[in-house]
C-alpha cells in the first residue's frame, strides 16, 4: 500500500494520494515537500517508488526490502552516473512487549530522507507513522514543514512507544519478585530466565540505535538543518534513559534470581537438616533394636523378666534426651 502527501513549506497539505506519474513533477517544485509511506508494499510498488521515481541507490533499496537485524544510518551522495538526489538512509526498530508471551516483538522502519522528500518503508503497521500522518493532515504547521522535522517527529514517537513496553516489563518483574518471596515453584525460575533474556534482547536493540541517533545528535549530516540538531539530541537523550532503565531492570532480575536461588538453597538445607535430625533422633532406637535383634542364646537380658521393659525404657529415654538436646539448641 502506498500513501503519499505533498506539503507546502508552511506545513499545509497541498495534495494527498498522489498519482505516481505526478511525483517527479512535485519533487522538482522546491516549494513542496513530498512524503511517501510504503506499508506492506508489493514488489511492484516498491520498485515503482524506490527505483523508478526516486532512483535510490541499489544497496539502500536492498537493505530496505530485506529485513535488517541492526539499525544503521548511511549517507548517499550521487556520482556522475547516479540519478538520485543526496539522501540519508536509516534503519530503525520499534518494539512492543507482550506479557502473555513474555517477549519483545520488533518491527523495522526504514527512512529515505532528502532535502524535499521523505520515504518511509515498513512491513507492519506503525503506530508512530499513523499518528504522525493524522497530525500532519490536521495542518499542524510545526510538523510538516520539512522532511527532517517529520523524521524527528517519527523518531520521537518511536522512542516514546518504548515506554508502554517498559511499563509492561516493570509489572512483570514486580510480579516475579512477589512470587519469589511467596515461595513459588520451579516455574518461576523459567519466567525469570525468560525475562532476563528479553531484557538482554531489548538492550541489544537499543544499543545500536543509540549509536545511530548519536550521529544525528552530533550534527554529522548536512541534510539535518542546524536548528533541528537539538531536537534530535533530545530524542537521543530519551533513548539513553531507556537504555539505563533496561540496565536497571536487568539488575533487578539478577537480584530476583539470586533471591530465588538462595531461598531454594535454604529450603534444600532445611530438608537435609530435618532428615539428619530424624536420623539422629532415631539412632538410639536403631542401636537398641539392632543389639537385641541378634538373639544370642547367652544374652542374659533375653531371659531376664524385665529385659523387654529395660530395653523399652532405654530406647525411650535416649530418644527423649536427644530430642530435648536438639530442642534446647533451637535446631527445630
Amino acid at each position: 500500500m502506498i500513501r503519499s502527501f505533498a506539503f507546502t513549506t508552511q506545513g499545509r497539505l497541498h495534495m494527498r494520494d498522489i498519482q505516481p506519474f505526478l511525483m517527479p513533477t512535485l519533487l522538482a517544485d522546491t516549494n513542496l515537500f513530498l512524503w511517501v509511506d510504503l506499508e506492506n508494499a508489493s514488489a511492484e510498488e516498491a520498485k515503482l517508488v524506490l527505483e523508478d521515481i526516486f532512483h535510490f541507490h541499489p544497496l539502500s533499496i536492498e537493505d530496505c526490502v530485506m529485513e535488517s537485524q541492526s539499525p544503521k544510518v548511511e549517507e548517499y551522495q550521487p556520482k556522475d552516473e547516479d540519478r538520485f538526489s543526496p539522501y540519508l538512509f536509516m534503519v530503525i526498530h520499534a518494539v512492543d512487549y507482550s506479557r502473555k508471551d513474555g517477549v519483545f516483538a520488533t518491527s523495522e522502519l526504514n527512512f529515505f530522507l532528502g532535502r524535499n522528500f521523505l520515504v518511509t518503508y515498513h512491513d507492519l503497521p506503525q503506530r508512530s507513522v499513523q499518528a504522525l500522518e493524522e497530525r500532519c493532515l490536521r495542518s499542524n504547521i510545526h510538523i510538516a514543514r520539512a522532511p527532517d522535522r517529520v523524521a524527528h517527529s517519527l523518531l520521537d514517537a518511536l522512542v516514546d512507544n518504548y515506554k508502554p513496553a517498559l511499563e509492561e516489563l516493570a509489572l512483570e518483574i514486580a510480579e516475579l519478585e512477589q512470587q519469589v518471596v511467596q515461595g513459588s515453584g520451579p516455574q518461576v525460575l523459567n519466567k525469570i530466565l525468560q525475562a532476563k533474556k528479553e531484557v538482554m534482547h531489548l538492550r541489544q536493540i537499543i544499543s545500536p540505535q543509540r549509536e545511530v541517533l548519536a550521529r544525528f545528535a552530533r550534527g554529522e549530516f548536512k541534510l539535518i538543518r542546524a536548528h533541528m540538531v537539538p531536537y534530535y539530541r533530545d530524542v537521543y537523550d530519551g533513548l539513553f534513559r531507556i537504555y539505563e532503565l533496561a540496565q536497571t531492570y536487568d539488575d533487578r532480575l539478577t537480584g530476583v534470581l539470586q533471591v530465588y536461588l538462595n531461598l531454594s538453597a535454604n529450603r534444600t538445607s532445611e530438608v537435609v537438616k530435618l532428615l539428619t535430625l530424624i536420623t539422629v533422633i532415631t539412632t538410639p532406637l536403631m542401636l537398641v533394636g539392632t543389639w537385641y535383634g541378634m538373639n544370642f542364646k547367652n544374652m542374659p537380658e533375653l531371659e531376664w523378666q524385665y529385659g523387654y521393659l529395660l530395653a523399652f525404657l532405654v530406647t525411650v529415654s535416649t530418644t527423649a534426651v536427644t530430642f530435648w538436646y536438639f530442642k534446647k539448641r533451637h535446631w527445630f
